[in-house]
């Protein structure tokens, strides 16, 4: 009986047509990234677990992909482990190595790794695949792309505005019509002090960032599972269903947190970034968010979330400010700030809107029809005289009938078939078809560039 072949759930395999459209997002996300002057690097697929493992929280932690030490994995593993099912020491012992999770915390330890290489601020994209661990689900995969741009090195906040300004410009580009959402970590602990719970800061905020997933009353189950108090959740609610204005949450948040000098100092962040909103404001709404919570550790300052307006999915972009990434590495007081772009749930979304344009469909322009040696031949310096001058071209790889060559042509959306056979060449012309339109016209072959550079 044959194999039956799959992959692995929660991946995907991709063909030209989507590959076409995941190209156009990405480039059209690098091309911003370049305008504002941020430049490429890459890091590894695997990291060591020394090096992932504490950056993520505990969820995070159970989320990365281990991968096995080579050959005999299991000789540094002691019986005792094995009958005890110690599952932490079992996998120290079999594992030392981790497909990364997401790009920041291997861009924190390259930017330890290479200090004496670079210039600060260090300002740098990334694109490359992650993956998780995750349940597979609508728009939650186990590897998919981000697209990072952070700046690193940097305590001043013009980089959280400039952030949002490549955010506006991207999603203006890819005609997608969002919010971006802005909270401030220290706004989040100067809460968890208010409420009488600043112990429980992590708790506090792993669970308010699922209000979106699980709503207000689960988050609150959550909460009291963690031992916050009943007085405490109370308190929280307000926060959790808060639907002010953004002077009225500053205002609200100015007296709830006058006692705690770390929220304070949270609100004054977010006020300055709004008047660098309000002197030049982006085509995209920015909300502030009090229940934005951003689950990750290593985040200490703004926030950021980006949801997409006409289509029901999670998140489509996130980040926010990290103070002490790379002190975990031995690098002291390098501050950075970043945001991610979800390529795959972008590409979700674009497809569900269609919003891909038409052009990204084609791998070719035009399709050169072979009607035997003689016609080949002359097909082959034509096209490579088109390709010179930057139009994409093809020529059928062997002779054929014709409509076999224009079902090719129809089923890669070519848009033209270039004709040449018998008569075309005593005229030294082609016949062009229009596969759109089929309208067909006759092109002298020195005219052949010039008339496709008007076309296209």
């Amino acid at each position: 009986m044959a194999q039956q072949i799959s992959i692995p759930k929660g991946t995907r395999d991709f063909g030209p047509a989507e590959m076409n459209k995941r190209n156009f997002i990405f480039k059209t996300i690098q091309s911003v990234f370049n305008k504002y002057g941020y430049s490429p690097i890459e890091t590894p697929a695997m990291e060591n677990l020394s090096t992932l493992m504490g950056k993520y929280g505990d969820e995070g932690d159970k989320l990365l992909f281990k991968i096995l030490n080579s050959g005999d994995y299991t000789v540094n593993v002691k019986p005792e482990d094995f009958n005890s099912q110690n599952l932490s020491k079992i996998t120290g012992s079999i594992s030392e190595k981790g497909l990364k999770y997401d790009l920041t915390v291997p861009f924190a330890r390259f930017v330890v790794q290479h200090r004496n290489e670079i210039s600060f601020p260090f300002k740098r994209y990334q694109i490359q695949p992650v993956w998780r661990a995750d349940k597979p689900q609508k728009g939650r995969y186990r590897e998919f792309y981000q697209c990072d741009v952070d700046v690193i090195g940097s305590n001043s906040l013009l980089n959280e505005f400039e952030l949002m300004q490549i955010i506006d410009d991207i999603f203006s580009e890819l005609k997608i019509n969002v919010t971006i959402k802005i909270n401030n970590r220290k706004i989040l602990s100067g809460i968890a002090e208010a409420v009488g719970e600043a112990d429980k800061f992590m708790a506090i905020t792993v669970a308010i960032d699922k209000i979106d997933k699980i709503g207000t009353e689960k988050v609150c189950e959550e909460l009291r599972k963690n031992e916050l108090s009943e007085d405490a959740v109370q308190k929280l609610i307000p926060i959790l269903e808060n639907k002010r204005d953004t002077s009225g949450s500053i205002e609200f948040l100015e007296n709830m947190l006058s006692a705690s000098e770390t929220g304070l100092k949270g609100i004054e962040e977010i006020k300055t970034v709004f008047e660098y909103l309000n002197s030049n404001p982006l085509k995209t709404k920015v909300e502030l968010d009090l229940s934005l919570a951003r689950g990750l550790n290593y985040y200490t300052g703004a926030i950021f979330e980006v949801k997409a307006n006409d289509i029901e999915i999670g998140s489509i972009c996130g980040g926010g400010r990290y103070d002490n990434l790379t002190e975990i590495f031995g690098l002291k007081d390098i501050s950075g700030v970043g945001v991610s772009f979800g390529a795959d749930r972008i590409y979700d979304v674009m497809e569900q809107l269609k919003a891909f344009p038409e052009a990204t469909a084609k791998s070719s322009d035009v399709l050169f029809v072979n009607f035997g040696k003689k016609e080949e031949a002359v097909c082959l310096k034509l096209a490579k005289t088109l390709r010179q001058n930057g139009i994409s071209c093809e020529v059928y790889p062997e002779k054929a009938k014709l409509d076999k060559q224009f079902k090719y042509a129809n089923n890669k959306n070519i848009s033209y078939v270039a004709i040449i056979g018998e008569n075309e060449l005593n005229a030294e012309t082609v016949t062009i078809k229009n596969m759109a339109e089929g309208k067909q016209e006759n092109i002298l072959f020195s005219e052949l560039s010039g008339y496709f550079n008007s076309q296209l």
